[in-house]
């Protein structure tokens, strides 16, 4: 299963925001929350979406992302 396809698919962030959505009013919810909640999935799915085709776009180009792992401190580690 190609899962990059699947994750930026609208069709189905659409199908999930629906669902939450409808559930979230079958449970008695008002319908203010089940929107702010596809709402939010939405936004989820358009951040989730850029990142994939970015990756995608980056990889077809050559280019590589280095993350370097960093330390912070705590104010008790410092005393």
């Amino acid at each position: 299963m190609d899962w990059k396809r699947k994750l930026t698919s609208r069709k189905l962030w659409l199908a999930i925001a629906d669902f939450v959505g409808m559930l979230i009013i079958a449970f008695g919810y008002a319908e203010s929350t089940a929107t702010q909640v596809t709402s939010i999935i939405m936004a989820g799915a358009g951040v989730i979406g850029y990142l994939i085709a970015e990756g995608l776009a980056d990889s077809a180009n050559g280019v590589t992302t280095i993350v370097e792992e960093t330390t912070i401190e705590t104010e008790s580690e410092i005393e």
